[in-house]
């Protein structure tokens, strides 16, 4: 997998997309895409947006196969589990966990990343990949410092 050194220039690849002046959404499609297309065993990248009044998160933009999963309430899934409980989830085997609400039946590992902002999750960076036993500690530390980039262009309707 990723050597540390790859992990720092994705970083400032990211930190660079996100200075740019682009709607928020667009600069979250581009970074989905750097990571898609940099990392591997990273098939599915998106992010949710946060809707803290409805306690939900929404499809925000991504790069995969498409999904049905538009809405997730906070608590359900991995997504809804991270959101409530405000914490990194790193699934290593997606057929073990008995929350997880597949979206992809090829999907075997899946971390996701809350974006925080003033203390409150704003958003979460979601990863999912073919590979079983795909993510590493490196990568759980990459995506929480990828979440603190992007945490400031997050627009939410609350």
């Amino acid at each position: 997998m990723g050597a540390r050194l790859d992990y720092e220039r994705l970083l400032i690849e990211a930190a660079n997309i996100v200075a740019e002046e682009l709607r928020f959404d667009v600069r979250l499609k581009k970074v989905c895409k750097l990571l898609a297309t940099t990392i591997s065993y990273y098939n599915w990248v998106g992010f949710y947006i946060a809707d803290p009044v409805r306690r939900e998160l929404l499809l925000g933009p991504y790069v995969g196969t498409p999904t049905d999963h538009i809405r997730v309430a906070y608590g359900r899934g991995i997504c809804g589990q991270a959101a409530e409980r405000e914490r990194t989830f790193v699934v290593q085997d997606v057929t073990t966990e008995t929350s997880y609400i597949p979206c992809n039946m090829h999907v075997r590992s899946e971390i996701v990343v809350p974006v925080f902002r003033d203390g409150s999750v704003v958003a979460e960076i979601d990863v999912d990949s073919l590979t079983i036993f795909a993510f590493s500690n490196d990568d759980k530390l990459f995506l929480e410092s990828l979440a603190d980039r992007v945490a400031p262009i997050i627009q939410t309707e609350a």
